[in-house]
């Protein structure tokens, strides 16, 4: 493809140099540029791209996309000069790949606590249903039955448009997609053609990055604002933010609820460990999943699956055979007659939500353990109101460290107790070392007992100083289990 063919996507750009020459393929990275391709200079939060162009160049970039040519730029290598590459790079890759989201049914699910597992259990629904479907997420991508590992929640634009591109060329009718605050915010998903949003709730999460919870709610709301009126969208009408995600979007808007009228209301009849009987628009379904935030969950996918013209009854069919995601209210069984559970809730409400849900299911037989930690190098805020809600509802509590990265695990079990009063403090263990965390909890436990174990839910690894050490939550409570 030439240069001025594929750029002809981008409304205000000028050409300096020959248009016609040819391209290879589209970058961001200059450390991936090859011979004939073309290089986007992003500004990066971090980085500038613009400080990349001449790396890019010797290494064979045909041509850039920049906001501003280098000082002394001579001009043998074109340069296309656009007011926002960070936009331009998704309507580029689009482009490049022969507009692939326009080819599936793109269904983007956005949040703070749920975005996994609606994404993927709508991917696990349609499936079901008879569909060929992709999977973009935290915990995994996923091409029709081909799993792809995942390194971020929503992946950099080249990754991101390559993966549809597969899709389609596999013959995918559906992609479901986990849509973050920051890939909102980056343009990550720009050039991205969606079927369907869907917004689940909005508390406080990320504000390291966005600073205050308004301007994390903006960013949610930029999806929504960019859904075209084909689509539709999708919020959770309980939510305080759900009507804001509606203002603005020029699609077909629809909610759902547990405690008021919506298109998609919701009653949990009766929960236990092993799952909930659920009411769905008067209709009865008994499903794998515990608790009242998964009741609002399973609403949102029968919700899209319906607003993507499903048949409801062949739907809560499906929705009856759906098994929790990988680290989400995982439960592990002892052969001493209590119940681990295993979630990555790492949120202050997301943990609220977790542990209201095993109280429901407990209804007063047994006790809550809680291990959980805070990430480092992230919001220090929401440290004492993890260990605030932690401790509120379990009757015991460890401390320990999550993902520390650059930080002292030490001090950020600190950061958390400097929530707690006295008698609070006196329900608390604090442990650094994560194994001695649940082994304690492990022993702690009694017959009808909960341990929940959270904050790192899927994740394999550890990461301490920048190396990612292998540790999986689960691995460890069997581990435990089996040698007692």
């Amino acid at each position: 493809m030439k240069l001025n063919e594929l750029t002809a996507v981008l409304r205000t750009a000028r050409i300096q140099g020959d248009g016609a020459v040819a391209i290879s393929g589209v970058e961001s990275d200059s450390r991936k540029v090859t011979e004939g391709m073309l290089f986007v200079a992003v500004r990066g939060v971090t980085v500038d791209g613009h400080d990349f162009i001449a790396r890019a160049v010797e290494q064979g970039a045909a041509a850039i996309v920049c906001e501003r040519t280098p000082e002394g730029w001579t001009g043998e290598t074109p340069a296309v000069v656009t007011p926002d590459t960070a936009g331009a790079l998704g309507l580029l890759l689009d482009a490049w790949y022969g507009h692939p989201s326009a080819q599936l049914k793109l269904v983007g699910v956005t949040g703070t606590n749920g975005k996994t597992t609606v994404a993927t259990l709508l991917y696990d629904l349609f499936r079901r249903l008879g569909y060929r479907a992709g999977l973009l997420s935290t915990v995994c991508n996923r091409i029709d039955g081909r799993a792809i590992p995942a390194t971020h929640t929503t992946p950099d634009p080249v990754a991101l448009h390559a993966l549809l591109a597969q899709m389609v060329d596999a013959g995918c009718d559906y992609a479901f997609m986990e849509v973050s605050s920051h890939a909102a915010d980056q343009q990550r998903i720009s050039g991205l053609t969606f079927a369907g949003g869907i917004f689940t709730n909005l508390t406080r999460d990320h504000l390291d990055y966005h600073g205050t919870v308004e301007n994390y709610l903006t960013a949610k709301k930029k999806f929504f604002d960019g859904l075209p009126a084909a689509a539709f969208a999708l919020t959770n009408e309980d939510d305080r933010s759900g009507h804001v995600m509606l203002q603005n979007t020029a699609a077909r808007k629809y909610a759902y609820s547990l405690q008021t009228m919506a298109d998609f209301r919701g009653k949990v009849v009766e929960s236990h460990i092993e799952g909930t009987e659920l009411q769905v628009n008067g209709r009865e379904v008994n499903v794998h999943f515990t608790g009242r935030f998964n009741a609002y969950n399973l609403l949102a996918v029968y919700g899209a699956a319906v607003a993507l013209g499903q048949e409801a009854e062949e739907t809560l069919v499906a929705l009856s055979l759906l098994r929790p995601v990988a680290g989400r209210f995982e439960t592990i069984a002892s052969p001493d007659g209590y119940t681990a559970i295993v979630d990555y809730a790492h949120t202050p409400d997301a943990l609220t939500n977790v542990l209201n849900g095993i109280r429901e299911v407990l209804n007063g037989d047994g006790r809550i353990i809680t291990v959980v930690g805070a990430g480092g190098n992230r919001d220090r805020g929401k440290r004492p109101l993890m260990a605030k809600e932690a401790v509120r509802h379990s009757d015991r509590v460890i401390l320990t460290s999550d993902n520390p990265r650059f930080e002292d695990p030490d001090a950020i079990i600190a950061d958390m107790t400097a929530g707690l009063d006295g008698r609070e403090l006196q329900r608390t263990l604090c442990i650094t070392d994560r194994r001695q965390a649940i082994r304690t909890a492990v022993q702690l436990a009694r017959k009808g007992d909960l341990i929940l174990v959270a904050g790192k839910g899927h994740e394999d690894y550890q990461d301490v100083k920048g190396v990612k050490y292998p540790f999986d939550d689960r691995d460890v409570l069997k581990q435990i289990f089996a040698n007692r």
